[in-house]
């Protein structure tokens, strides 16, 4: 499998607002060192346009891993929105329904979406607001519709939520739905695996999951969270990877971050990761895959 020279990982978040506490990003280079926190340009964190416009201008050669989904389930259903005659035929056109119905929402949020009267029964919003749809295949599960990618995950010892669930500490449905207008703006510029084949040079962007990283640097599901330093670097060193300097509290976003950058480093030459069991021409241009997820 190719390789990279650099490794960037993105804690990504859905949140309103203009400055995301909740985003965190971290570079890990291919000859060493331990992973670098990147900083935002404002105090109070990074926005999503300011990621994007770094995405855009990436040194040669990075393995990009956003902590998003880039894709809606489509493979349970046979549809992303089954019903609507609407409804996108693969991620490209639906990041594009995104981004077109998002288009007045600031901040690259993308609050219309969900109040689109098709779209809206297929979410679980905030209130007890679960929409009709939520359970398309009728699953009794609280966690409503997966891609194959994720009960690729939940066969892993994850706990994968639905991208149409938007409430509650393990949503991801904001996150997933802000980034695919990230993903649409990519358009052209840089490549997103699998929905785009993997090039040969250039620079990739991908999906991530961080709690992957972290239970495979040795942390138990239930632990994946990490608060400090001196945690980092136990995760790090059962990568291979050296330590970052400093001792005491850090967020978890960054850790996560810090963590998956070195993580990306050490499995990317794996052909395993870029070859899963589950992904299908078909399920590549609809649902995509986290990178990873066997």
């Amino acid at each position: 499998m190719r390789a990279f020279d650099h490794f960037l990982a993105v804690d990504w978040s859905g949140a309103a607002g203009a400055q995301h506490a909740g985003i965190a990003l971290a570079l890990a280079h291919a000859d060493g060192g331990p992973p670098a926190l990147v900083q935002p340009s404002h105090p109070r964190g990074w926005s999503r346009k300011e990621v994007l416009g770094l995405l855009l201008d990436l040194p040669s050669d990075t393995l990009v891993g956003m902590d998003l989904g880039l894709s809606l389930p489509h493979a349970d259903c046979g549809a992303f929105f089954p019903g609507w005659a609407d409804s996108p035929a693969n991620a490209r056109g639906l990041w594009a329904l995104v981004e077109r119905l998002a288009a007045a929402d600031a901040h690259l949020s993308a609050g219309s979406v969900v109040d689109h009267p098709e779209i809206a029964p297929f979410f679980r919003r905030h209130g007890g607001r679960e929409g009709a749809r939520f359970r398309c295949d009728g699953a009794a599960h609280g966690r409503g519709r997966l891609r194959v990618t994720e009960h690729a995950q939940a066969a892993m010892g994850l706990k994968p939520y639905s991208n149409f669930n938007l409430v509650g500490a393990a949503q991801v449905g904001k996150s997933s739905l802000t980034g695919m207008r990230v993903l649409d703006r990519l358009a052209g510029r840089v490549p997103v695996w699998p929905v785009d084949a993997l090039p040969a040079r250039g620079s990739v962007v991908c999906e991530i999951y961080t709690s992957l990283a972290a239970i495979e640097a040795g942390r138990p599901a239930s632990r994946a969270k990490m608060r400090s330093v001196e945690e980092l670097n136990d995760a790090l060193a059962a990568l291979g990877s050296p330590p970052l300097a400093g001792s005491g509290p850090l967020d978890d976003h960054s850790c996560d971050a810090a963590l998956t950058a070195a993580w990306l480093r050490a499995v990317h030459r794996e052909d395993a990761r870029w070859t899963p069991r589950g992904l299908t021409p078909a399920i590549a241009v609809t649902e995509g895959w986290t990178f990873g997820a066997m």
